[in-house]
């Protein structure tokens, strides 16, 4: 079902329901622990260049400019309501922001030693595509960083993943980096610390061999697809609404399961976890 996977439902999830996921939805599940592991992948230097893909309102874009330098770093997101919030911000005074499509950059090809994207690709479309034009935006021997959720293993979970938006398997992510071109893929799990016996998510990197576009041919023309909702009739109004609202509901249901397990993890001595 996956009723948020579409740019339609995310550009409006994140307008109205931002403030809400930002604050306190997404710390429990986007850990700063968990972003500062997947960036030791991205192998940040003073001096790079950097494009952050579906910045958000900067969260992951703070700690790479503490690496490289406010200068060097190019944020962009789908969401203008988003790249306003990241704007106020005076950590990141001086990033280029863009308002874009991650599955057709408005950047040239072989420009950024680094791509990174966190906490962007369970709302794409077509990944295959936007790993494509990860491969395409930077330099040959530069790399690309993602940083996603993998599918529960749990069946509520997953039962709610599904209804949500995308969580790939680690297989998935793989296969991606393969068909886009990519050479010395690996990846590491990661996972909030009220999460026991399951990882949660994964970062995987991937260097470019040699400059140039990615080799992975689309099947098809690439869609065209506003960035903000098309609902002229009834009803595309009411099938975007039931989406947007049934998606966004079962979204949510993951903040109780978090709570939960958090308290659960306090109260007992035997439950313990490793970040």
């Amino acid at each position: 079902m996956r009723l948020l996977q579409h740019k339609e439902e995310a550009y409006w999830f994140y307008r109205y329901l931002s403030i809400i996921y930002d604050r306190h939805i997404n710390p429990w599940f986007h850990t700063p622990n968990m972003r500062d592991q997947g960036l030791l992948l991205a192998e940040l230097k003073p001096g790079m260049e950097v494009v952050d893909v579906g910045a958000g309102s900067g969260f992951v874009t703070e700690a790479i400019v503490k690496v490289v330098g406010v200068a060097k770093v190019t944020a962009l997101d789908q969401s203008d309501y988003q790249l306003a919030n990241a704007k106020k911000k005076k950590s990141l005074q001086g990033v280029a922001f863009h308002q874009g499509d991650a599955e057709q950059l408005p950047f040239t090809t072989d420009r950024f030693d680094r791509y990174v994207s966190s906490g962007s690709i369970e709302y794409w479309p077509d990944p295959q595509r936007a790993i494509a034009e990860a491969y395409r935006v930077i330099k040959p021997e530069g790399t690309a960083t993602i940083l996603g959720p993998i599918k529960p293993k749990h069946w509520l979970g997953r039962f709610l993943a599904e209804v949500f938006m995308l969580f790939p398997t680690v297989e998935e992510y793989l296969e991606w980096y393969k068909k886009a071109g990519f050479i010395d893929v690996k990846y590491i799990l990661i996972r909030p610390p009220w999460i026991k016996n399951e990882q949660y998510a994964l970062t995987i990197v991937g260097r470019k061999p040699k400059a140039g576009v990615s080799p992975w041919v689309p099947p098809t023309p690439t869609p065209e697809e506003s960035l903000k909702a098309k609902t002229s009739s009834q009803k595309s109004r009411l099938l975007f609404l039931t989406r947007f609202s049934v998606g966004s509901l079962a979204g949510g249901a993951f903040l109780p399961m978090a709570i939960l397990m958090t308290a659960f993890r306090k109260c007992s001595p035997s439950f313990k976890t490793k970040e």
